[in-house]
Order: C-alpha cells, then structure tokens, then sequence
C-alpha cells in the first residue's frame, strides 16, 4: 500500500489533505504567514527542484564614502576689495549678487578701463559701441551687462525652446567658443543656460540642446545662426540684449548681409538693448552703429601704444631658407613650453606643423582646413599644456584667450597691421610678459613699414644671433608618428576638399 502510494506522488509533492467547509472558509480568511525558511516549491516542469546554495558567508560592510559638504553659504561680504584711487570695483556697480560671486571666481577685482566705462552706461539701459584694443576685456564688459540684465528681468510666462533672451554674434568659430566659455564661467551661480552654436561641427548635436532645456544666452556665427532661424528652429521674438563683436571682422568676411538678415528677426532697435564692439571705427562700422543703435555711448579706449607695453617685439632679418632653421632653434634653445607660430596660408601652416612633429616638437596646426572638432580639441589641447606649439593662420588672431603663452613667432610677417597687434596679442595678457619675435625674409620684409606706422614707433630688424643658425639634427621618425603625420595629412586634405565642393556649389549659378 505504502508503495503505491510513493508512486502516485513525485518526489517533493505531497497529497492533498480533504478540509471541512468551515475549515477552508476559516484558511481563506485568515492572513497567509511566512515561516521564516519558506518550503520547497515544486518544479513547474514536474523535475526535481535543483538543490538550494548554500548561502555566502557575510562581508564585513564597506565603509561609506563621507557625504560631500555642502558648499558654505555665499554672501557680499565674502569678497572683499579695498578702494584704489583711479580703478573702479566691481562693487560700485549695482550687480546681483550671484554674477559677483561668479567674478570673484574669475579672480577679477578692480575693472579694465573699457568694463568701467561700459558698464557706466549700459546697465542703465544705454546703447554702446565700443572700441578697444585685444586682451583689455571687453567680452567680460558686455557678457557682465548682459546677465545682470537677464537676472533683473524675469522671463515671459509663455517661452519656447528655441527663444534666446540674449544673442550674441561673432565672425570666428573660436571666437564663437571663447565667448560661450567665459559666458559658462560667470553664470556659474546664476542658473542661465549657455549654448553655441557655429558651423563646421553636427548641427543635430547643437540642436539637441534646445530639446533640453531653454537657452538664456546664446553665442553664434551668422551662418550657422541663420540657417537654424529659416529651419524654424530659432526664434528671435524675445530677444532683450544683442551684442555684435568684431563688427569690423565680419565687415571684412563679407557677414554683414547675413546679420542684417538675423537682426530683422529680433525686435525693434528701441526694444532691445545693442552692444558693438569693433577694433576699429571705420566709416562702414559708424554706419552700421547708426542703423542698429539707438543714441548709443560712444566708449574708446585709445592706448599709448596699439600694442601692449608687456610685450617685447623683436624682428629677426632671416632668408627664407633659413626661417624655419631659427624657428627650431628658437623653441629647442630657449627651451620653450607654449608657443604660437603665425602663418599667413593654411599650406604653410601645414608644412611647419609637419616638420615640427617630425622634428620631435610636439606642435598641432589651426587653420580652415581642419575640422572643426578637432580645432576644438586641438585648443583643449593647447590650453591643458598638452601641447608644446600651435602653429595657426589668423583663424587664432582673435578672441583666443590662452593663458602662460610665453611667446608669439611670426613665421611669416601678416599682410593687414592690425592682424600683427592681434597676433602679438596672444601673449603679454592679464599683466604677464610676453616676447614677440618676427621672421622678416625677402618676401615679407616690405610690411614693415605700415606695422611701423600703426605702432607708432621703429622695428629694430636685426640679424639672428648664431646659436639659431645652427643647423638641425637629423632624426628618425618612428612608425608611430608617420602614421599619426599620415593620418593627419589625410584628414586635413577631405577637409580642403570638403571645403572646395562647399565653396563651388555656393558659387555654381543656379538653373531656374
């Protein structure tokens, strides 16, 4: 009997016990209690249930990671800045207290000439037009209106993503990405969203910002600006502040056309408040102030010298055969760590930088023929010390704010004056030293002169000392640095010839 009754259950299963009615009615009601070592359950395959593991020995618990202290609370009194006959605080503008957090982050305490003046008038509302020399600050001048302006006006309740409340338009892509950087680093405490936008980099990516969250501030080249402005994608209704930097560069690039374009989409001139910015007040810029304007400070601050007393120029008479001979011996003998070398063509800039690496300096290029996202990174680069040179055309001349770059090398002497103010301007910032050394050969030597003229005093030309002269010594490239060479050179020429295709279909006339 036993037997049977074995077979007619499986191992693990047992019979079911026949309850009286009560009884099950009594189960059913009753709150169902867990043992504290639950029974086996059956396999639902019918199998045998797979023996239980054995459980692990308990760990000794991992000691927590100390929660961060948070930040001790901020106030007026924190920053501190004693008064000083003839320099102007930060203080003694009426700025909220989050944007004066943010400056004393930056380490500015007493303003540049060109802040406290513009400042003076354009935190009252005021239009301004401005002209200063490169490095005197004036991107920190309109960028500390513009959010002080942001933060004491609230936004309007119905906003869009794509609404700036503040634009900001500037000829370069570096340029571009110098501004938006210094904009991140005094909204630090505002809680004002920063965004760029330039041409040359995945314009998805971009536009995926706008999905994210609203844009207080943004920073644009015209084109790229443009071509999101007629895709639907922004909308220049709520505009407050518009500030045009290098108004003279982006006469120069032909932009104007574009930014008139832009600027009929943003409200009347009466209804916004306009900033412009040029290294030079031409007639062409006045006009462009009287049209974008309305009764605007006029702000100039005119040095003793175009170029800043900090820097000590130096030009070296030197035969084209020997430029790039000095310029070797100039990095490897003087053992310099950051370095700019201007050229005036991509092609020469291409051939110094190779012949750099190949050298053993390590050395990157900037110029229209490398991609934009490696421009980017290349400057990262650049500005981490990762770099030893950065040889580049005038793509770099302004608005790149590197701090520790000892000297400035003009491998070939630039054709406009200004563009040689602006190079030098690389060093000799923020009160630091800086040397300047010019490699005048026979095809270059005759733009001397009108550098004189705007500078305003002579160029000693002087043969270079012997020791640079020496000739270079010979080396062997590894495998790993032809290829890296190989693999630049490949990518610098899809990237011309992108740019060709681009220029010729813009150019080709289009068939009706």
């Amino acid at each position: 009997m036993l037997k049977a009754l074995k077979k007619l259950f499986k191992p693990g299963e047992t019979p079911a016990v026949p309850q009286q009615p009560a009884a099950a009615e009594a189960t059913q009601s009753a709150p169902a209690v867990r043992s504290q070592e639950p029974a086996e359950q059956p396999s639902s395959t019918g199998r045998e249930a797979p023996p239980s593991r054995p459980k692990k020995p308990r760990q000794p618990a991992k000691p927590r990671a100390a929660k961060p202290v948070p930040p001790a609370p901020w106030s007026l009194e924190d920053f501190v800045v004693e008064p000083a006959e003839g320099k102007t605080r930060f203080h003694d503008f009426p700025l909220p207290d989050s944007l004066m957090r943010a400056i004393q982050d930056q380490g500015f305490s007493y303003c540049t000439p060109i802040q406290a003046k513009v400042l003076g008038s354009t935190l009252q509302g005021q239009d301004a037009i401005g002209r200063a020399q490169t490095g005197t600050g004036k991107t920190a001048a309109f960028l500390i209106s513009t959010i002080t302006q942001l933060l004491e006006t609230p936004p309007p309740d119905e906003r869009y993503m794509g609404e700036p409340r503040a634009l900001i338009i500037a000829p370069t892509r570096e340029l571009v990405m110098q501004i938006a950087n210094d904009a991140e680093g005094l909204t630090k405490h505002c809680g004002l969203n920063v965004m760029a936008f330039v041409g040359g980099m995945d314009s998805d990516k971009q536009l995926k910002q706008l999905e994210k969250r609203y844009v207080d501030i943004l920073v644009a080249t015209p084109g790229r600006l443009l071509d999101f402005c007629n895709r639907g994608e922004v909308h220049l209704d709520l505009v407050e502040m518009m500030v045009l930097d290098e108004a003279d560069r982006m006469l120069d690039m032909g932009f104007i056309p574009q930014v008139r374009q832009i600027i009929r989409q943003t409200p009347r001139k009466g209804d916004r408040q306009t900033l412009l910015f040029s290294a030079t007040f031409s007639d062409d810029v006045m006009n462009l102030a009287r049209q974008w304007t309305v009764d605007p400070a006029v702000v100039e601050i005119e040095p003793e010298r175009p170029a800043s007393e900090n820097i000590t120029q130096k030009v070296y008479a030197v035969s084209g055969a020997d430029k790039y001979k000095v310029l070797y011996n100039l990095i490897t003998q003087l053992d310099l760590e950051r370095v700019m070398v201007f050229a005036n063509r991509k092609d020469e800039v291409r051939r110094v930088q190779e012949r750099l690496v190949r050298d053993g300096i390590n050395a990157a290029q900037l110029s229209g023929d490398v991609p934009q996202h490696k421009r980017v990174r290349t400057l990262d680069n650049f500005r981490e010390g990762k770099l030893r040179v950065l040889v580049a055309t005038d793509v770099a001349g302004r608005g790149i704010h590197i701090d520790g770059i000892s000297h400035v090398v003009n491998y070939t002497l630039p054709e406009d004056p200004e563009d040689y103010v602006h190079r030098i301007g690389r060093t000799g910032r923020a009160g630091a030293k800086g040397t300047s050394i010019s490699l005048a050969g026979e095809d270059d030597a005759f733009q001397i002169p009108p550098i004189e003229t705007l500078l305003g005093g002579k160029l000693d030309c002087i043969p270079p000392e012997e020791i640079y002269l020496k000739p270079i010594p010979r080396r062997q490239q590894s495998a790993e640095e032809k290829a890296s060479s190989d693999a630049n050179e490949a990518e610098q020429k899809a990237a011309a010839d992108a740019n060709r295709r681009r220029s010729s279909s813009t150019n080709r006339p289009r068939r009706r």
